[in-house]
């Protein structure tokens, strides 16, 4: 039987997406190799690797075996690439980022910047929630994760690098807009739009609430951050989300932030990976760069100015 990485970089990612043509368009193939491939694959090893139902493809007992090697495999290749890169420094390689939704809203600012110091470098990223995050991380498929605050768990380091503060927003028609001092309990008679059970954000909202004792009151839940401030913004309840979601509503005033007691929640936004694993050159300068340059770079805009922000500042 003689396996080539190919084959087995081809079959991770069919078994992590389930479907040949997904499988292509993330390896930038077409769909019959990526079927060719897994024929040969399953030809070589002589026993089925995939059982079909409807237009997913589920391993097989065999195939799950394999794929568990295939990450092991993949996991000691990237660190080979690393190990070869610390010869040549970090003027070229690859550094594969996954990032929590929120993220997204200042990291292509980051990565930017990191790009133009070093041009030959290719990022790739992916955004997704923690549980995905955490997932990815246990599979050794990224370099690095940016998240909020990151489960105690033994096997990941944890770096914070840039204050993630939560605001409470609403349109700028609601009674309480524009009011000072609000107390936190009067929120519990208030209807709030959500992210999903799994958000960090809702997550951490709810531990908030409770330990002051008061009752939180989810009516919606949203995908997404963007929904959550479109359904605000049309008068459908308050939210609570980052601030480095919000710049754009509140300098233009589609939204605004209530003064309430106990707010912002002030969080850390961290860089994280699997102890143990050994870090590209890349990675590593990326790793430096975040710790010495994400605050001057990716702290909200004065332009954003408001009560909420003003308090934030204060405690800092």
């Amino acid at each position: 039987m003689h396996l080539t990485l190919r084959q087995l970089q081809i079959f991770d990612a069919v078994v992590r997406r389930r479907n040949f043509t997904r499988a292509a368009d993330a390896l930038h193939l077409t769909q019959p190799a990526v079927s060719m491939q897994m024929r040969h694959l399953e030809e070589q090893i002589g026993v089925p690797l995939f059982d079909y139902v409807g237009k997913q493809i589920q391993p097989t007992d065999a195939g799950r075996e394999l794929h568990r090697h295939a990450t092991l495999i993949g996991a000691k290749m990237r660190d080979l690439t690393s190990a070869m890169e610390e010869f040549r420094g970090v003027h070229r390689g690859e550094l594969d980022l996954t990032v929590a939704s929120t993220a997204n809203y200042f990291m292509p600012k980051l990565i930017a910047a990191f790009c133009a110091c070093h041009a030959k470098v290719q990022v790739r990223l992916q955004v997704s929630n923690q549980t995905h995050i955490l997932k990815s991380l246990s599979a050794s498929n990224q370099d690095l994760a940016i998240m909020g605050q990151p489960p105690e768990d033994a096997e990941l380091v944890a770096r914070g690098f840039l204050d993630n503060p939560l605001m409470v927003i609403a349109s700028p028609a609601h009674p309480l807009a524009g009011r000072r001092q609000i107390p936190l309990a009067q929120l519990g008679r208030q209807p709030f739009i959500t992210r999903e059970p799994d958000s960090g954000t809702r997550r951490t909202t709810e531990r908030h609430f409770s330990r002051h004792g008061v009752e939180f009151h989810s009516v919606m839940e949203m995908s997404s951050s963007e929904a959550i401030k479109q359904a605000v913004e049309a008068g459908l309840g308050l939210g609570v989300l980052s601030l480095h979601a919000l710049e754009l509503e509140l300098a233009t005033r589609r939204l605004v932030t209530l003064d309430v007691e106990s707010f912002p929640i002030v969080r850390q936004w961290f860089v994280v990976h699997r102890k143990g694993t050994r870090l590209s050159a890349v990675a590593q300068s990326f790793l430096a760069f975040l710790t010495k340059q994400a605050r001057p770079l990716a702290s909200p805009k004065q332009s954003s100015t408001h009560s909420g922000l003003q308090a934030f500042r204060l405690q800092q």
